[in-house]
This record gives C-alpha cells, sequence and structure tokens, in this order.
C-alpha cells in the first residue's frame, strides 16, 4: 500500500476499539497490521471506487524474481572525446509464481 491508504488503514478500528494498526516499538522494527509487517510501495494506486490498493500475502513465495547471472559492458571511446564511456546493462525479470499467496483488496 501506499503512504494515503496507510494514513486511512491507522485510522480503523476493530470491534473492540483497538486499532488495526499497530506502529514499531522500537526504531529497528516495522509497523504492523493485524500483527503482520506492512511495506510501502508508492506505485499502489489511493483508496478509490474499485480500485485494488492493499496487497497482501507472503511475497517470498507468490512472486519469482529472476536474475540473469553477468553485466554486458559496452565501451564507447568515440562520444565523448578525450573520455571514454562504458554503458552497462543486466537482465532482471519476474512475475506471479503462486496467485493464491497473493490477494489484492479491493475498495467499494
Amino acid at each position: 500500500m501506499n503512504r494515503k491508504v496507510q494514513s486511512t488503514i491507522r485510522k480503523m478500528k476493530d470491534a473492540d476499539g483497538n486499532y488495526l494498526w499497530q506502529p514499531p516499538v522500537s526504531a529497528d522494527r516495522i509497523a504492523t497490521l493485524l500483527g503482520f509487517p506492512v511495506a510501502e510501495a508508492e506505485a499502489m494506486p489511493d483508496v478509490a471506487a474499485n480500485s485494488l490498493s492493499i496487497a497482501f500475502g507472503d511475497f517470498k513465495r507468490g512472486y519469482l524474481v529472476v536474475d540473469r547471472a553477468g553485466l554486458r559492458v559496452l565501451r564507447d571511446p568515440y562520444s565523448a572525446k578525450p573520455y571514454v564511456l562504458f554503458y552497462t546493462t543486466k537482465r532482471v525479470g519476474g512475475g506471479v509464481q503462486d496467485f493464491d499467496a497473493i490477494k489484492l483488496l479491493k475498495f467499494a
């Protein structure tokens, strides 16, 4: 979730009047939502009608990051004389591996 969604969630309480959001107890800890750790992702949408603003799940099991070994280096001695420029690229990808491990919360 992003920061605006976090500010909305921080105000929510359960049936007993306890906040669903718990701030970290020390500087080296992270905040929790219903006992689960919270990660901030600014690319997630804000709360709106039919928006999928919160992703919840086990991302280690549900998402696979593919990191190809090695770098490609291109040497360019011509563009910025008398200097030599180097361009490096690395191939990285990823995708959902287990759709049951990650769920999106839809707001009405």
